[in-house]
């Protein structure tokens, strides 16, 4: 591939990828790459709060700007939102940014990077909303049923940086991990029974079917964990010790970070775990997990082979892909990744 000619070596870059949880984290080796690349040159990434504590104290970020998506969302019908919108943007021309990496894909996000003027705007040829009109340099990207990780490395090559190594950092501290210690000092698996789509959700009655066998099994105590959406859910597993919505995301990667074993649903979560390379079970039933799975870490991955999945629906009528799925795939699978983490995981 040949390299996006650009004027100079760039001081300051921007990378665009607000949300969500999982897609962040896949555009991680990005920055870890840019980084490689230019490492005098000032990076930030606009990102959604909710993303935040991802990206905010990163080691190898110098600015996570808050883009507040869903309060801008109202500047149609709301003068002071909109002109808080308009200063936002000026702030964002105003950084002078060199470069501006537009990881999204959307209209709103191409449009952003536009708003910037940066001389070199960097997006994926295939980017949807029409947002590829805002961008000066479009990347072919392959097929779209290829991982999101490998299409950010394509773009990344684009600009003239190696495809490799492919390293997901996270900014958590010895902080993070006392304050993890101090609420489960011992062994332990963590259940994530949240997801942002109903048909991607195993039954929690399932997740609390594992708690016995886990101890019984294993030796492994189980905390249940996820984010404030899932308090309810995490109510219907007995046994297990509740952190739902207790702990913020520089916590929760240091929760998995430490984690013997994670079993969870398809959501941002399940990627931290993966990249953090933990034991991992992951029940993937209207998705394909060779374009939104685990990456690298399809040996995850459990599932029905039925003919209707995946279908890429968010509303099902039987749910048949996750439904028929009973614990003992699930057991069995865990005790596969246990052995094989035996000699020594990252």
């Amino acid at each position: 591939m040949t390299p996006i000619p650009l004027p100079s070596p760039p001081r300051k870059i921007l990378i665009i990828k607000p949300s969500a949880i999982g897609d962040v984290v896949h555009a991680l080796p990005v920055l870890n790459l840019l980084r490689r690349k230019w490492p005098a040159a000032h990076v930030s990434w606009l990102v959604t709060p909710a993303c935040a504590g991802l990206l905010e104290r990163h080691p190898q970020l110098d600015e996570a700007i808050r883009f507040e998506r869903r309060e801008f969302g109202r500047g149609w019908k709301s003068p002071t939102v909109a002109a808080d919108f308009y200063r936002f943007t000026r702030s964002l021309r105003q950084r002078n940014f060199d470069l501006v990496i537009d990881l999204q894909g959307l209209f709103r996000s191409g449009w952003l990077a536009w708003s910037t003027r940066a001389p070199v705007r960097v997006g994926q040829a295939s980017a949807r909303e029409g947002a590829w009109l805002f961008y000066t340099h479009r990347v072919p990207t392959g097929s779209p049923e290829q991982h999101a990780v490998e299409r950010y490395l394509t773009i990344a090559q684009a600009l003239g940086c190696e495809r490799g190594p492919v390293e997901f950092q996270f900014a958590v501290d010895d902080a993070d991990r006392r304050h993890v210690e101090a609420l489960v000092p011992g062994r332990y698996a963590v259940l994530m029974p949240g997801t942002n789509w109903p048909t991607k959700m195993w039954p929690v009655e399932r997740f609390a079917a594992l708690v016995t066998p886990l101890r019984e099994r294993f030796g492994l105590e189980t905390v249940v964990a996820g984010g404030p959406d899932t308090v309810e859910l995490a109510a219907k597993i007995p046994g297990a010790t509740n952190l739902a919505g207790r702990t913020d995301l520089r916590q929760l990667v240091a929760l998995l970070e430490r984690a013997e074993l994670v079993v969870a649903n398809d959501s941002g979560p399940m990627h931290i775990a993966a990249a953090l390379g933990r034991p991992l079970v992951t029940p993937y039933g209207p998705t394909n997990p060779v374009r939104t799975g685990p990456y690298r870490r399809q040996d995850s991955v459990v599932r029905l082979d039925i003919p209707c999945s995946p279908c890429y629906s968010r509303k099902c009528s039987h749910q048949s892909c996750l439904q028929w799925l009973g614990i003992e795939p699930v057991l069995a699978l865990a005790e596969r990744q246990l052995k094989g983490c035996s000699a020594g995981c990252q």
